[in-house]
C-alpha cells in the first residue's frame, strides 16, 4: 500500500541522515580527547596549574555535551527503525498474512467454547493477523476481546474509537514504534518488576535522613573548599563523607531489595514514557479515548504520566551509577547517592502507585484499538457490522468471506437470518465448503462482537455466544476416544444453552465416532431437543437423512447446501451456498482416484 511505502522510504532518508550525524559525533568525541590530552600535556609541561584545571574541565564539559547529542541522535534512530520496521510488516502483512506480533500461541485452548475449531488463537490464527499489541497488557486484553462477546455499548465505543485512529494513520504508527520495543521477550518482563514493587507494603525514611542526605553535599563539597583555605574544615569534610557512607550501608539491603525487584528498568520505562505522552498530546473526539486518555493524569496534582513515568526512569538511570565502582564511590562519599535515589523511588511510589496500573493497561486498551484500526487500514472494503437488537436472533450478511483466506482465492456467500428462530442444515459433498462456510460465520461474528470490521460487504448480528462442534480430538493421555470427547462436547453445548443468553452453536458433522444407524438417529434426535429448547445455529452433514427434518419441523428447519459438478473424472466446486438439500456427492470418485472401487448394493454401499 502507498502510505506504509512512503513511510518506509522516509524513516530509511531519516536513519541514513542519523547515521551521519552520529558518525560525526563520535569523530568529534575522538578530536576531543585528542585536542585536552594535548592540552593537559601542555599544561603540565608548563607547570600552570590553572590551565590544567581548565583544560580538564573543558575536556570533562565537551565530551559529556557531545556524548549527550550522540545519544539524542541514537534515540531518533532507534524510533525510525523501529518506524520502518512497523511499516514493513504492515506491508508484509497485507501481501503475505506474515506479521511480527504474537499469534497468541498460549491462549489456544481445546475447552473452549470456539477458539479452537474457528481458528482463533495460534500460527495463522485470526489473532496473529490482527494483532498489533507489543505490550503483555494489550496481547491479553486483545486476547480476552476474543474470548467473550463485549456488550453492545462496549462494541460501539470500540468501533468509533478504532475508526478515529484509522484516520490517525501518522501516529498509528508512531505509536506502534513507541512500543515495539516490548515486542521482546525482555521489553514485555522488565516492567513486570515495577509492578511487583509497586504491590509491596509502605515503606518509609527518617524525617532526619532525608534532611541530612539534602545538605550533606553543600557540607562535603563546601568544607572541602573551605578546607583550601582553612584545613581544620578537612575534620568536617571527613565526618560528612563517613555519615554518607554510614548511611548507605545502613541502606544497603533495601536498596537492592527495590534494584531486584524493579530491575534495570529505566531504559524501558523511557519508552513507556514517549508512548504515554503520545497518548496524552493528542486531540481525541470518539468517547473512548477520550476516557482511555484521561487515565493519564494524576487529578490531585493534574500532572501526566509520562512525565511522572520519565521521573522514575531518570531515577533509576541514576540509581545505575552505583554499577560504576569509581564514579558510585565517588558520589556515595559525597551525595549518599543510594539513598537520596531511594528516597526518591518511595516519594515516587507513594504518589503514583493508585495511577500507574491503569495508564498502563490503558496503554494496552489503544494498543488493541490500534489492532482494529489496522483492519480498516489494510482492508478498506471490510465493512462495519450492526448490531441488532431484536429478540429472536440476526445473522444476516452479504458477501461474507472468510478474513484467514486470500481476496484472490477466498469465495463469499450470501446469509440470512433476520430476527428469528431457526436450525439449518447444510448438506454437501467432501470438500464442498460446508466447514469453511460454519468457520465464515463464526470468525466474523467474534470480529463483530469484539469491535472490530468484518469480512463482508455487510452484515448485521445479534450479541450472543458463539459455541462450536468441529474438530473433535481423541486424547490418548486422558484416556478418551472420538466417541467419548464428542459426547463431552455435546454436554458442553447443553450446559452452555441452559445459560439465559442467546447462543448461536456451529455443528460439524456430528457424531462422526459412531456407526451411521446410530450416527443418524443421534443426531435426529439431538436435533429434536435443540429444537425443543427454542436453540438456534447450523448443522453441517453428509447425511440426507437429516435434511428431511425440515419436512417434519418445516417452521424451523431449513435446508441449504454446496454443490459439487462432475465432467467425467473430474470435479469442480463453486463454493457457493443454496437454498435445498444436495443431491451429488463426491466419496466414491474420490477413493476412485486411489484405485478403491466403490460398488453399489442393496443397502448403503460397500467397498
Amino acid at each position: 500500500m502507498r502510505i506504509y511505502q512512503e513511510n518506509i522510504d522516509q524513516a530509511s532518508a531519516e536513519i541514513r541522515r542519523l547515521n551521519k550525524k552520529i558518525n560525526l559525533y563520535s569523530v568529534l568525541r575522538v578530536c576531543t580527547l585528542v585536542l585536552g590530552g594535548f592540552l593537559i600535556y601542555n599544561a603540565v609541561k608548563a607547570e600552570a596549574v590553572w590551565l590544567l584545571y581548565l583544560s580538564l574541565f573543558l575536556v570533562i564539559i565537551s565530551f559529556a555535551w557531545l556524548v549527550s547529542r550522540q545519544s539524542k541522535f541514537s534515540v531518533l534512530k532507534d524510533f525510525n527503525q523501529a518506524l520502518l520496521q512497523v511499516n514493513e510488516n504492515e506491508l508484509e502483512s497485507v501481501r503475505s498474512r506474515t506479521n511480527l506480533y504474537d499469534d497468541g500461541s498460549e491462549w489456544m485452548d481445546d475447552h473452549h467454547n470456539y477458539t479452537s475449531d474457528l481458528d482463533i488463537f495460534g500460527k495463522q490464527s485470526l489473532y496473529h493477523l490482527i494483532n498489533r499489541c507489543a505490550t503483555t497488557f494489550g496481547r491479553t486484553q486483545m486476547a480476552a476481546w476474543f474470548k467473550d462477546a463485549s456488550p453492545n455499548d462496549t462494541i460501539l465505543k470500540r468501533q468509533s474509537a478504532s475508526l478515529e485512529i484509522a484516520e490517525k494513520r501518522s501516529w498509528k504508527v508512531q505509536f506502534q514504534a513507541a512500543l515495539l520495543f516490548a515486542n521482546s521477550k525482555s521489553g514485555q518482563t522488565e516492567v513486570s518488576g515495577l509492578f511487583r514493587y509497586l504491590e509491596t507494603g509502605k515503606e518509609s525514611i527518617q524525617a532526619w535522613v532525608k534532611s541530612f542526605i539534602k545538605i550533606s553535599p553543600w557540607l562535603f563539597y563546601g568544607s572541602a573548599v573551605a578546607a583550601y583555605f582553612y584545613a581544620p574544615f578537612l575534620l568536617l569534610l571527613f565526618a560528612t563523607g563517613l555519615a554518607n557512607i554510614i548511611l548507605v550501608i545502613a541502606f544497603h539491603e533495601r536498596v537492592n531489595k527495590a534494584e531486584r525487584m524493579m530491575g534495570r528498568v529505566g531504559v524501558t520505562l523511557s519508552h513507556y514514557s514517549r508512548a504515554f505522552r503520545m497518548i496524552e498530546e493528542e486531540k481525541w473526539n470518539s468517547p473512548l479515548c477520550r476516557e482511555l486518555a484521561g487515565k493519564f493524569t494524576l487529578p490531585e496534582t493534574n500532572t501526566t504520566l509520562s512525565s511522572e513515568i520519565k521521573h522514575l526512569s531518570e531515577i533509576m538511570n541514576k540509581l545505575d551509577y552505583r554499577l560504576n565502582m569509581f564514579v558510585g564511590t565517588l558520589l556515595n562519599i559525597s551525595f549518599a547517592w543510594d539513598v537520596r535515589q531511594y528516597a526518591a523511588i518511595l516519594e515516587w511510589k507513594e504518589i503514583n502507585k493508585d495511577y500507574i496500573e491503569n495508564a498502563f493497561g490503558s496503554a494496552g486498551s489503544f494498543e488493541c484499538l490500534q489492532s482494529i484500526a489496522g483492519l480498516h487500514i489494510n482492508y478498506p472494503s471490510w465493512s462495519m457490522p450492526l448490531i441488532s437488537e431484536g429478540a429472536r436472533y440476526t445473522l444476516k450478511a452479504t458477501q461474507i468471506g472468510h478474513p484467514l483466506i486470500a481476496e484472490d482465492v477466498r469465495v463469499n456467500n450470501d446469509f440470512d437470518l433476520s430476527d428469528d428462530l431457526k436450525i439449518d442444515i447444510i448438506t454437501g459433498s467432501n470438500m464442498a465448503g460446508k466447514s469453511t462456510f460454519l468457520r465464515t460465520l463464526g470468525i466474523n461474528t467474534i470480529l463483530a462482537l469484539c469491535g472490530a470490521p468484518v469480512c463482508a460487504r455487510s452484515m448485521e448480528l445479534s450479541n450472543m455466544k458463539i459455541f462450536s462442534y468441529m474438530r473433535i480430538k481423541d486424547s490418548l493421555n486422558e484416556n478418551i476416544s472420538t466417541f467419548k470427547a464428542e459426547l463431552n462436547r455435546l454436554q458442553l453445548l447443553l450446559d452452555v444453552l441452559k445459560e439465559d443468553e442467546k447462543v448461536y452453536f456451529l455443528i460439524d458433522e456430528m457424531l462422526r465416532g459412531t456407526n451411521s444407524v446410530d450416527k443418524y438417529l443421534g443426531s435426529k434426535a439431538i436435533i429434536e431437543r435443540l429444537i425443543s429448547q427454542r436453540s438456534v445455529g447450523i448443522v453441517a452433514t453428509h447425511d440426507l437423512q437429516i435434511a428431511e427434518l425440515e419436512q417434519q419441523y418445516p417452521d424451523y428447519i431449513r435446508n441449504f447446501y454446496f454443490d459439487i459438478r462432475v465432467l467425467g473424472e473430474e470435479m469442480t466446486f463453486d463454493y457457493k451456498l443454496k437454498n435445498g438439500a444436495c443431491k451429488t456427492f463426491n466419496a466414491s470418485l474420490l477413493l476412485r482416484k486411489l484405485g478403491i472401487e466403490v460398488k453399489k448394493e442393496n443397502e448403503g454401499y460397500s467397498l
